[in-house]
């Protein structure tokens, strides 16, 4: 089915990392030091675990103001760090969503003194990287029986794998461990709910029918532009 036809909808999950401008440290973090582990942060609230949400309200509130289709925020795993999610968009529009939000939030950073990070992997060890997550439909895949045509696009991403992963961001290769919610990144996996694996699908999409998928490989500095359209070329194009 030609692009045109396909009515192609992403929605991108766009995780980074608060920092310290002196130190190059998340904000929230002693210097020189570390938090308690990861586990109470993630969707958070309180002083002590939510480190830089006025930043992430202000983002959230100037993004509306623009005009972008910026669709929700989250506390992330590792504290300093969150997310902010635009679409669902039909096709280009997305990259355009992702990078216009993305220079807000530098500007907004820039003004409260605080440097913004996209490194997939910004403290090594035990915390989790940061990612792009990139959730994408067909028209078909929306239909009636459309978890057929979900599973065939999974089977052609397997098959280029290692093309999409060289495309999805410098530096993933500290961050797709098989650990902190990732796939390896020299193997390729799908499952129903399931985090560690290279795509996951929704239990909505299981249980209906039809529906989306979330391909979890792209790194957090990954070009919107690039991993769409590779996405939609495999899984369209591909014979």
């Amino acid at each position: 089915m030609p692009f045109c036809f396909s009515v192609i909808r992403y929605g991108i999950e766009q995780e980074y990392t608060l920092l310290q401008k002196d130190v190059r440290w998340p904000i929230g973090w002693p210097v020189g030091g570390f938090p308690g582990p990861q586990g109470p942060y993630y969707c958070s609230a309180g002083a002590d675990k939510a480190f830089g949400r006025d930043i992430v309200d202000s983002h959230y509130k100037a993004c509306l103001y623009a005009g972008v289709n910026i669709s929700g925020i989250n506390g992330e795993v590792m504290p300093g760090q969150w997310e902010f999610q635009v679409g669902p968009s039909v096709g280009i529009s997305a990259g355009d969503e992702l990078w216009i939000a993305r220079y807000i939030l530098e500007r907004i950073t820039e003004l409260a003194g605080v440097v913004l990070s996209f490194d997939p992997k910004p403290i090594p060890g035990d915390w989790n990287g940061a990612g792009a997550h990139t959730n994408y439909s067909t028209k078909t895949m929306r239909e009636d029986g459309g978890i057929v045509v979900i599973k065939k696009a999974i089977e052609k991403l397997g098959l280029r794998h290692k093309e999409h992963i060289a495309a999805y961001g410098e530096g993933n290769e500290r961050r797709l461990t098989g650990r902190h919610e990732t796939a390896d990144i020299n193997s390729f996996s799908w499952g129903v709910a399931n985090r560690g694996a290279s795509i996951r699908v929704g239990r909505d999409t299981e249980k209906d029918g039809k529906g989306y998928f979330e391909d979890r490989r792209p790194a957090s500095n990954m070009d919107p532009y690039v991993v769409t359209s590779m996405i939609a070329e495999t899984t369209i194009l591909l014979k």
